[in-house]
């Protein structure tokens, strides 16, 4: 990734969260941290606080995870936008695929379409599933004109079959550019079947664009600003869902492909650490202050076609990642019928936990500090002390204002297991319900609270080990930092297969995307020598979903061993359909290789000790600061591990130690 910037550059990586920005760069051969609250109204003043306390005194490489789409999804505050779409299709964008998700629940109210009827036009043309062109588009002045009448501030392209032959969505495209908006083209962006799903992914991108356009460009302005008044230059590039960073340009042309941009950090980060101390089996676990994210990593972080965020179907490819409303500033209370909640809405970072001095609803960030996970003198390293006694005093008027007969540490515990269990849920569903046993893997812990909770977890999935990376509530910025550059092409064929693969016209397809994908890095101004991987979509004639198979002589023989591990079941006999192509092509980064165990080692004589509540026993815990562990000795829990960016706890019984890679492991 260094290839395009000059030798005296400082890279600074950057992962906007809810209640922190998280910075990770390298200086004076070590890798360093900082934590800023996040500013929601304006995520970039975060972003220049932070440089302004780190001092760049170079070139500046700033690589940025950002939450804007995510949040403008979920928010609902995208641009206006109309969608533009086959005559008779108009509809198919709010028809769906008439699932239920809630099959019994008659008050479940389905996600509205980000483009209500008035902004639909359908028109006159006609391609079929071969790719001939049957109608060439008629109308379209007319269409430019209704269109502009309406004040859309984007538009979504998206035409029936047009990802077999791109011909007709060509001139429609070029007719409506006239308007002066962006516009989001289907082939350009998804060229693959199922028509709903690449519609949804098409008005996502639209939707996103004006708003990341803006963001971004005001994000290079003022960098480029602050950098101009001591002769430095700035680029910026962002981080993907994917898992590979991008260009500027690239991302605010298609933000869809960053919507999942912080977590997918996260898992690179987690799969790279734990590859370090020799395990390759992961299931990566990051617990923040308003989510939990969790993906299972069997060797390679694997992307999935098809995805959803925010209720919107979104098939770009996406690090296959499970999110759920758990995090450190999770909300706790009673609902009607008295019972105890968790989540989903979070305290944030203003006014953020009761502890730091604002909020006045419980937190799990509050319940693990009554309980004595967190020292409230070691919280980020000491910058910041938490209000133990303030938290006590509004945790009990709370539980008495709600008519509770629960003490504090009774609340605390009972909080405590409630967050737990929707977190457990959440690792089962990319773990044992896609067939893989937990037994066979190791949790890798990080994000602010993630240490908090992961032996607990571990325990109940009966996952062998925990790690827990240097820096771990940074991670994800370093993920980021360690990225490489990455482009994602695909193309749906849908050819039917029985004993042999048709390899000749396989490997031509593969080469036009190999040509349009080494055209794209060379415009960007990429150079070195850019990793092609090849891999096909498969399925049983007649099924409705496939599996996604590395490309091989012997790609049918891995497709029914694959299908055979995920459902139990497979039909070698059975007519295939190789479905969508896909090519993903990776430029290394230099930064792969990038130590986190630079931290000069100090010991004491003795730790300190605190007393800790464990399954409702008040314990005395050895609290050791990271620093203190020597590389190579065991030590024995009950314990509490303090750091910067994180606390870990360890139960009683448990060994624990800090390996040469730097990751403090757990073994249960």
């Amino acid at each position: 990734m260094a290839r395009r910037s000059a030798p005296a550059t400082l890279r600074v990586a950057v992962d906007t969260g809810g209640t922190f920005t998280d910075c990770v760069w390298t200086g004076n051969g070590k890798v360093r941290i900082l934590k800023v609250f996040s500013t929601p109204a304006d995520p970039s003043q975060a972003i220049l606080e932070a440089l302004k306390k780190i001092g760049v005194s170079k070139d500046l490489v700033l690589l940025h995870g950002t939450t804007v789409g995510t949040n403008t999804l979920l928010q609902r505050k995208g641009a206006r936008v109309a969608l533009v779409t086959t005559a008779g299709f108009e509809d198919a964008i709010e028809i769906g695929r008439q699932a239920r998700p809630k099959l019994y629940d008659f008050f479940f109210e389905r996600v509205e379409p980000l483009v209500p009827a008035g902004l639909r036009f359908g028109v006159n043309e006609r391609t079929d599933s071969s790719g001939t062109v049957l109608q060439a588009p008629a109308g379209l002045g007319e269409l430019a004109r209704r269109i502009g009448s309406t004040h859309a501030e984007a538009i979504a392209l998206c035409l029936l079959f047009s990802f077999a032959n791109p011909e007709n969505e060509r001139i429609v495209g070029a007719a409506l550019e006239k308007l002066g908006v962006p516009i989001s083209v289907s082939h350009e962006i998804l060229p693959e079947f199922r028509e709903y799903e690449r519609t949804s992914t098409v008005v996502v991108n639209a939707y996103l664009q004006p708003v990341m356009q803006r963001y971004l460009q005001n994000l290079e302005a003022k960098a480029k600003q602050s950098a101009d008044a001591a002769s430095r230059a700035t680029k910026i590039f962002v981080m993907q869902s994917s898992g590979g960073i991008t260009a500027l340009d690239s991302a605010a042309r298609q933000p869809v492909r960053t919507v999942l941009s912080g977590p997918a950090g996260g898992v690179v980060g987690a799969a790279a650490m734990a590859r370090r101390s020799g395990f390759e089996r992961i299931i990566s676990f990051d617990m923040g202050g308003t989510s939990t994210d969790v993906s299972l990593v069997d060797r390679e972080a694997r992307t999935s076609g098809q995805s959803e965020v925010a209720g919107l179907p979104v098939g770009v490819p996406v690090l296959d990642i499970h999110t759920v409303g758990a995090g450190g500033g999770s909300i706790a209370r009673f609902d009607a019928a008295g019972a105890l909640r968790v989540g989903p809405e979070s305290a944030g970072a203003d006014p953020g936990p009761i502890s730091y001095g604002k909020g006045l609803q419980p937190t799990v960030t509050d319940v693990n500090l009554l309980l004595g996970r967190l020292q409230p003198d070691r919280f980020l390293g000491g910058e910041f002390t938490l209000d133990l006694q303030r938290t006590r005093r509004v945790v009990e008027e709370w539980l008495k204002q709600n008519k509770s007969s629960l003490t504090a540490e009774q609340f605390a515990a009972g909080v405590i297991r409630v967050v737990n269990a929707t977190m457990e849920k959440a690792i089962r569903v990319v773990s044992i319900e896609r067939g893989y046993d937990t037994r066979d893997f190791t949790l890798v812990a990080f994000g602010g609270a993630g240490g908090l909770h992961a032996c607990e977890l571990a325990r109940a999935l009966s996952i062998p080990r925990v790690i827990v990376p240097a820096l771990p509530g940074a991670l994800s910025a370093f993920g980021i930092l360690v990225s490489d550059v990455v482009k994602d092409y695909s193309r749906t064929v849908l050819w039917r297969v029985a004993a042999e693969i048709p390899s000749r016209r396989l490997q031509h397809e593969f080469d036009q995307l190999q040509r349009q994908a080494e055209h794209d890095f060379e415009a960007e101004a990429w150079s070195g020598k850019i990793q092609f991987q090849k891999t096909v979509d498969v399925r049983y004639r007649g099924q409705g979903y496939e599996l996604n198979v590395p490309y091989s002589p012997e790609l049918l023989t891995a497709f029914h061993k694959e299908h055979a591990r995920r459902y139990g079941y497979s039909h070698p006999d059975r007519e295939a359909e190789l479905v969508t192509l896909r090519l993903r092509g990776t430029l290394p980064s230099p930064q792969t290789q990038l130590s986190l165990a630079t931290t000069e080692r100090r010991s004491r004589a003795k730790p300190e000790r605190a007393k800790v509540f464990f399954d409702g026993k008040l314990l005395s815990a050895a609290v050791y600061a990271r620093s203190e562990l020597t590389a190579g000795k065991k030590q024995k829990g009950p314990a509490v591990v303090t750091e910067y960016s994180a606390t870990t706890v360890v139960p009683p019984g448990i060994r624990f130690g800090v390996d040469k890679a730097g990751n403090l492991i757990i073994k249960l």
